[in-house]
């Protein structure tokens, strides 16, 4: 058995709780990971210091949103027997593991970081940026190497992050003269983003373009008549386009009569199908999608104790195995260690 196939297959992945998720998310991430559980040891994380990197000023918004982001993965899916859903803050070992590979990166690495560098400009900044903002890159290596991930799903515009991370790695292998943390690979998904309905290529629940686990049938039916299609498509006799037409783009991810939509996409092209009737079919797909999980949804919410009752198990065994993360860093480096001398307390 080579080394390789030695190595424990290890998740992390996760989102920061500034909203609700929404279809986006499951597309882009959810979906992995509903399938990713059952062949992997998979760690969700609710990053929410991570989102107070940029919203600092909404801290109680960001805390009631670690619940709601916990409700939208139980409802879709995913198993706290099988994946360990956990929550950030209460890590301490990743703040202090933070601190630790700041030391190891420089502040010009940091700023060439080129999803640190785009997202500076989407936000603004300017050079106004929030010095939890600039850390960011190595906050994220703390996450994925305290629980010790081989594999993280990401979009393709977070790859700089994974490479960054493994760097730090790097660094701190050959300081501590051993392999005391393992290098993480990107996985990134076939559809790697889904656009909003309006066509941006951000979905977003503040930008009103977003579809959510709670969405009832009509508010699906609001949002699929608003999207756009293809503007010289004025009569189901005209040809039409597929490639852009946002329609087409959300029967890609959802529609699994593969034959069917083979079919429907022909006949559009050459004229023949009106976009009322390609909505409708989406509009169907969606409503058979979401309502079990909106239903699901309403249940747990309507038992929160058991969802605080996940994220406090799933953060204990997270933090057992962040800490023997922590401790080994450590030790690899040299730290000082202060041991509890018998009939001495510690504070």
């Amino acid at each position: 058995m080579s080394a390789l196939s030695k190595t424990p297959k290890i998740v992390l992945t996760g989102d920061r709780p500034t909203g609700p998720l929404h279809l986006g998310h499951y597309v882009g991430s959810l979906k992995n990971r509903l399938r990713l559980q059952d062949t992997h040891r998979q760690y969700v994380l609710v990053a929410d210091v991570q989102a107070l990197t940029d919203n600092a000023d909404a801290p109680n918004r960001i805390a009631r949103n670690v619940v709601e982001v916990a409700l939208d993965y139980l409802a879709v899916g995913i198993d706290p027997a099988k994946t360990t859903i956990c929550v950030q803050s209460c890590l301490p070992a990743l703040a202090e593991l933070t601190m630790l590979y700041l030391n190891y990166v420089s502040v010009a690495r940091l700023e060439r970081n080129p999803t640190v560098k785009e997202e500076i400009r989407q936000r603004g900044f300017e050079r106004d940026v929030p010095a939890g903002f600039a850390c960011y890159p190595a906050a994220q290596a703390a996450d994925i190497t305290a629980f010790r991930a081989t594999l993280v799903p990401v979009g393709e515009d977070q790859l700089p992050m994974i490479e960054q991370t493994n760097e730090i790695v790097r660094r701190i292998n050959r300081l501590a003269a051993t392999d005391v943390l393992v290098e993480a690979m990107a996985l990134v998904p076939p559809i790697g983003r889904l656009p909003g309905t309006d066509g941006r290529a951000k979905m977003s629940k503040s930008l009103g373009n977003a579809i959510s686990f709670s969405a009832t049938a009509d508010e699906i039916r609001a949002a699929v008549r608003r999207m756009y299609t293809d503007p010289n498509h004025l009569r189901a006799c005209d040809p039409g386009m597929v490639e852009g037409n946002v329609v087409f783009t959300y029967l890609d991810a959802f529609d699994d009569d593969s034959d069917g939509l083979a079919e429907l996409k022909a006949a559009y092209c050459r004229g023949g199908v009106g976009d009322a009737a390609v909505k409708r079919r989406l509009a169907d797909i969606l409503e058979a999608f979401i309502a079990p999980i909106r239903a699901r949804r309403r249940h747990l919410a309507n038992d929160r104790s058991y969802v605080y009752e996940v994220l406090r198990a799933g953060t204990e065994a997270a933090d057992m195995v962040t800490a023997a993360t922590l401790g080994t860093v450590k030790a690899g480096l040299g730290l000082f260690s202060l041991q509890p001398i018998a009939g001495c307390r510690v504070a």
